[in-house]
């Protein structure tokens, strides 16, 4: 991996309805903390990290959008979705109506996105419906990350949405599939990892072209050893 700081850029986006948590995803991927009251996204957020993904001996970018759940900016946050190559559809687990929306949402990505995005069904705040330990999507746990600006401990709430049925829906819509908490950092990064290895696969395929998608960027080593995702010219007037 030496002449380069990271193999790929990689565009995401994150959508679905306002207070299922997209905003506290990106901070736990971003800054490892947990934010207990968001304000309410205005548009879209920005936010970038640098994962690794061991098999592939490669180092990844990923810059991400966080897009409003609201219907008042839908219009904006679509223009947000061309030429993403992930997205992360989140819904809340306690909140049925968030999933039912879900179906509206991945309809907007597909409509505007590039076909061969790699999407993933996020159910967020599985915390807040049960005292156990979630199970990741393949059999495992996960440690929970240290906590920062976390709240005390909040009254539990009713799943609405199963494991079974929201994983059902996902294969039938071709799509990953992960159960998640924001506050304890459960499989946050699994989620976004996951999504990075399926396009990395489809990179592998051709399905995407590193020349000419949006959402793939290859990397240009440097001669001092540094990668630049875009070179700059700048010019004087005489």
């Amino acid at each position: 991996m030496s002449g380069v700081a990271w193999h790929y850029v990689l565009k995401f986006i994150i959508t679905g309805d306002a207070a299922v948590g997209k905003s506290s995803l990106l901070v736990r991927l971003t800054d490892r903390r947990f934010l207990a009251n968001p304000d309410p996204t205005l548009g879209v957020e920005f936010g970038s990290k640098l994962i690794t993904i061991p098999e592939e001996n490669k180092v990844v970018k990923l810059q991400c959008w966080d897009t409003a759940g609201t219907e008042s900016f839908r219009s904006i946050t679509r223009s947000y979705y061309r030429g993403a190559a992930g997205c992360l559809l989140v819904y809340d687990v306690t909140s049925r109506q968030s999933f039912v929306s879900a179906r509206s949402w991945l309809q907007d990505v597909r409509e505007h996105a590039d076909p061969h995005l790699t999407c993933i069904l996020v159910g967020n705040k599985v915390d807040l419906c049960s005292d156990e330990e979630p199970v990741g999507p393949t059999g495992e746990t996960t440690s929970s990350a240290p906590l920062v600006d976390a709240p005390s401990q909040p009254r539990k709430r009713k799943r609405e949405v199963s494991t079974e049925e929201a994983e059902i829906w996902a294969q039938e819509e071709g799509l990953l599939f992960v159960e998640t908490s924001a506050k304890s950092g459960h499989n946050v990064e699994v989620a976004f990892e996951r999504a990075t290895r399926d396009i990395l696969e489809k990179v592998r395929k051709g399905e995407f072209d590193e020349d000419r998608s949006p959402g793939v960027k290859l990397s240009q080593p440097r001669n001092d050893g540094l990668a630049l995702e875009a070179s700059v010219q700048t010019s004087r007037c005489c």
